[in-house]
């Protein structure tokens, strides 16, 4: 009965809201609410998805379960579906298995570094926002705990039933109060922040300017990681495997597997689970587990960890099924970000031009892939945009407290569940709108990437480390990535005029709703 309701609400509101104003006459968008996104009306999608869900309730008596993939620092290219795989010397069976059973989403979003993604698919909101904009580095102090004022969608699907866990690489805050167990996750096993924390305490040869020099080598050790943290929501911060050697290193990805499994068969049947798992692989120093040395085709470390990670993949689904929760489970696979190019040969694949660290396709735009048995028919592809901050609203819209957002924030989020529910379903995203820290740099609308600040490599495959960011000059830099995937040459002045008054207005109406919800400045400086 709630759901049907919930349908006929949502048809009343869509006939009402088509009598706003539009900001342009190519804007396909209703505002449902103020602080939240702009969002394509799609009724008919939006009843086969409620259909579903109110079906599959029914059947189970429970919320569905949610399982998030996220890999580090990834390639769009690395797995096999997307033309890499085999063909870049790392098979990855197993998430082929998940793309060719679900739905591929070829122009999934992220945000061009770590910490600003994960803030964005766990915040639902721009790191722009939260002030999360860039990588949290050893020994950094934020003036204000971010998560004081956000809010993860772990907190929200616990008022639902759900366990929560997190079991992986964090990267969002390692004071106090700021890992996952103290910010709404039931639990946390993991790395507060990132794999070079601890290899760059333990490789000599790549470091050693740092460890053999006595006064910096006393002064670096005090911030050296202990190993895995581990926490239970309410409960301290405990360390859960000693990391001290490389052979240690190398289990890491193999123990978060381990947990992830263990959580899986804990909660099984018992309450809903919302579980991010989130890989230390593919991000730099690359060490594989001790079984994978050797493994792909490439012999090369990143490639042997590209193979790890999808064989824990595989562990991983086979252990949701053993236990009966298949098809009462949303999996999505994604990654943090593009390739990190700079630290080649250790970094990952893809076809676009730039990589981790710009708004160039090379770096924002990567992996996505849903599957979730019974629910979403086999054999999809689409090219229709879906952002990563998408996700947070997808787990709330299945947990059922979409409602229990709070109204003092803005929400970038969009509730894509009949995107992803809908054979050949449409997005209900009209663009995407891409930051680099605090700087504001393009914008994807259907088919066309609009730059208004762009990088500027300097040396190959230095993205990050010699890279500027010039503002454009008299007309935006204009890409149709159909005929231009790479964004070799600007067409905007000749070919796009006619588009171009409609991204403005869709870039003023973005940046006009942080006057109204003000960002937050967390002291990170640069």
């Amino acid at each position: 009965m709630k759901r049907s309701i919930i349908t006929v609400l949502f048809l009343v509101l869509y006939s009402v809201c088509y009598s706003q104003e539009k900001i342009s006459v190519f804007d396909e968008t209703v505002v449902v609410k103020d602080n939240l996104e702009p969002v394509i009306p799609r009724p008919y999608q939006e009843s086969i998805a409620e259909k579903k869900l109110a079906s599959l309730e029914s059947r189970t008596g429970t919320k569905p379960n949610i399982l998030i993939f996220l890999a580090d620092d990834l390639g769009w290219g690395d797995i096999g579906v997307n033309g890499g795989g085999v063909a870049v010397g790392a098979p990855t069976p197993n998430v082929d298995k998940l793309a060719r059973e679900g739905k591929q989403f070829k122009s999934f979003y992220s945000t061009p570094t770590c910490t600003s993604s994960r803030a964005a698919m766990l915040t639902g909101r721009l790191p722009i926002r939260s002030g999360l904009t860039r990588p949290l580095l050893s020994g950094d102090k934020v003036s204000t705990n971010p998560w004081e004022i956000e809010v993860s969608q772990a907190k929200l699907l616990a008022k639902a039933g759900y366990k929560s866990a997190l079991i992986g690489k964090w990267h969002i805050g390692e004071a106090e109060n700021m890992l996952p167990h103290e910010v709404g996750f039931d639990y946390f096993y993991g790395l507060p922040a990132v794999q070079s924390d601890y290899t760059q305490f333990l490789v000599e040869r790549q470091y050693a300017d740092m460890i053999r020099n006595k006064d910096l080598h006393d002064k670096a050790f005090q911030l050296q990681p202990e190993g895995l943290i581990m926490g239970h929501k309410g409960g301290p911060r405990e360390v859960g495997f000693e990391i001290s050697t490389i052979d240690e290193l190398r289990m890491i990805d193999e123990k978060l597997k381990d947990e992830s499994i263990k959580f899986i068969q804990e909660n099984a049947g018992e309450n809903p689970f919302f579980l991010v798992h989130s890989f230390t692989a593919i991000h730099n120093d690359t060490y594989s587990g001790k079984d994978f040395i050797g493994k792909s085709p490439a012999a090369m470390p990143v490639k042997d960890a590209i193979v790890e990670m999808d064989a824990y993949v595989g562990e991983i689904m086979d252990a949701l099924e053993k236990s009966g929760q298949l098809e009462n489970t949303l999996v999505f696979f994604t990654s943090d970000n593009g390739a990190n190019e700079d630290v080649f040969p250790d970094s990952g694949y893809h076809p676009w031009r730039g990589g981790k660290g710009t708004t160039w396709e090379g770096g924002v735009r990567v992996p996505g892939i849903a599957y979730w048995k019974g629910m979403i028919e086999p054999g999809q592809e689409t090219n229709e945009l879906i952002d990563l901050t998408d996700l947070y609203m997808i787990s709330l819209r299945l947990g059922g407290v979409i409602d229990q957002l709070p109204s003092n924030l803005y929400f970038d989020g969009i509730d894509q569940t009949a995107y992803l529910l809908a054979e050949n379903g449409h997005s209900q995203r009209q663009a995407v709108f891409l930051w680099n820290s605090t700087d504001f740099c393009a914008v994807r609308w259907k088919d066309y990437k609009v730059h208004f600040q762009i990088f500027e490599t300097h040396v190959p495959r230095r993205n990050l480390d010699a890279t500027t960011m010039t503002r454009v000059g008299t007309a935006p830099w204009v890409f149709n990535l159909n005929v231009d995937p790479k964004e070799m040459s600007s067409e905007g002045h000749r070919y796009f005029e006619w588009g171009m008054p409609a991204v403005i207005a869709f870039q003023k109406r973005h940046l006009a709703t942080m006057k109204k919800y003000p960002n937050t400045d967390l002291g990170l400086g640069f």
